[in-house]
């Protein structure tokens, strides 16, 4: 490899790694018109395995926001990327995988407790397409691995 095409795929990792993280914070903060900026004009996206919808991301982000308002607080957090482009069909050089596990935790909307009550974990699979406005996400899955829910039993009283 060249310094030039080196810095260029640093570049680009760069590039996915913030679209990621754009990814996480649209919806952190219920910003859904930023959340389908992020797709393509045919990104779809799939969260079923977490009790969700599939479809495409205007779609998606409307049952978002609908889902999304139970909770008061949201913290997405994204670790152990691995990123891999070049592999999709037809590939012009201009597409990445990005495998990601996350960690969500969420307090629910009308609690007064301090700490998140509701956590879930697992991995998200994106599919990026690099277009004039930059890379975008082409396709989400979430693999929802695991979830604590919260205690349905009172808290005990101390005096």
């Amino acid at each position: 490899m060249t310094q030039r095409v080196e810095l260029a795929t640093v570049m680009d990792r760069l590039a996915v790694d913030a679209l990621v993280t754009d990814y996480a914070v649209a919806v952190d903060d219920g910003d859904w018109e930023a959340y389908r900026g992020l797709f393509t004009s045919d990104g779809r996206a799939d969260y079923r395995s977490a009790g969700g919808v599939e479809g495409d991301a205007h779609n998606v982000a409307a049952w978002l926001a609908d889902s999304m308002g139970l909770f008061s607080m949201r913290q997405h957090l994204i670790v152990n990327r691995r990123v891999r482009f070049g592999t999709l069909d037809q590939d012009t050089g201009d597409t990445a995988r990005v495998q990601a596990d996350y960690i969500n935790p969420m307090r629910l909307a009308g609690t007064n407790a301090t700490a998140p009550d509701f956590v879930c974990g697992g991995r998200y699979a994106f599919a990026l397409t690099r277009t004039d406005e930059g890379w975008r996400l082409r396709e989400v899955v979430v693999q929802e691995k695991w979830r604590r829910l919260p205690d349905p039993r009172p808290a005990p009283v101390i005096n």
